[in-house]
């Protein structure tokens, strides 16, 4: 039977900083590595444009439209957001908020992992620490997320994928998988397989929570550490 393959990790320049691929470049390079579904999950984290907070909704908004408007029905596009909160540098993947959540809040940001989860179970969100183990990072406690990304495949990155996999492991988590995808160079490489194609954020999160997919996990090298 045949997989169909969707992505959970992906930026665009339009809405992230440290991204340099446009949208026409995500959707032909997807579409050739035979995926069905991209999520857009660009960075959603504190900096200037939070004194203008429905302008930073409403960027992170028109680049996904933008990548909708790109793949023109070739692929399924859905949103998502990796999210940065004030307390540290940690990264977390969220599924299944709306527009209007995002604008009526300009203090999430300023928010605990551990306050932001409360409610984002209480709304059904899904919440997934990206890349936990690569360096600059710092544990949380298991119960302050949903899952675990247990591989990335950012190529100018060693995000310590063995080590994520071990803790989701050990703390009984969900586990997903993404290509972290920036750059023109990079091959998508992350992912989860489905048995039909995922077509909405709801159905994502269903799928997801039930386990009923397999992981893409393209190994890596590890990059150096610098000294």
């Amino acid at each position: 039977m045949a997989k169909y393959k969707t992505e959970l990790h992906c930026h665009s320049k339009d809405a992230s900083g440290c991204s340099h691929e446009s949208v026409e470049g995500i959707v032909e390079k997807y579409l050739a590595a035979g995926y069905t579904t991209i999520v857009l999950t660009n960075h959603f984290c504190p900096d200037s444009m939070d004194n203008d907070w429905m302008a930073k909704v409403k960027q992170k908004y028109d680049a996904y439209d933008k990548l909708v408007a790109a793949a023109d029905g070739r692929l399924n596009i859905l949103m998502g957001l990796e999210f940065r909160f004030t307390t540290n540098f940690n990264d977390y993947l969220v599924y299944g908020f709306e527009r209007k959540y995002l604008e009526d809040r300009p203090d999430i940001l300023k928010q605990s992992i551990r306050d932001f989860i409360k409610t984002a179970r209480e709304d059904g969100f899904l919440t997934i620490q990206a890349h936990p183990f690569r360096w600059g990072m710092t544990t949380v406690n298991p119960n302050d997320v949903d899952g675990i990304e247990v591989f990335n495949g950012h190529s100018s990155h060693n995000s310590n994928n063995d080590i994520a996999e071990m803790w989701a492991k050990k703390y009984n988590k969900i586990m997903t998988s993404g290509t972290d995808h920036h750059d023109p160079h990079h091959i998508p490489d992350g992912g989860i397989l489905t048995d039909e194609p995922i077509t909405s954020i709801p159905q994502l999160i269903e799928i997801i929570r039930s386990g009923n997919y397999e992981l893409i996990k393209d190994p890596i090298p590890p990059k150096p550490v610098r000294k």
